[in-house]
């Protein structure tokens, strides 16, 4: 059975690829993009399968 870790992130409009590459490149999957608390922020939900051992 699998197992799952999840992180969330603030986004900034304007580094909002970087940002995504970035956690995309140590392993995370996006799930969803939220409105944030302000308009020039959005909330990144991330998962990814937690190691074996």
């Amino acid at each position: 059975m699998k197992k799952w870790e999840y992180a969330t992130v603030p986004l900034l409009v304007h580094a909002t690829k970087q940002i995504l590459d970035t956690w995309g490149e140590d392993g995370w999957e996006l799930v969803q993009v939220v409105p944030g608390p302000n308009a020039e922020q959005l909330v990144a939900y991330f998962k990814r399968e937690k190691p074996t051992g």
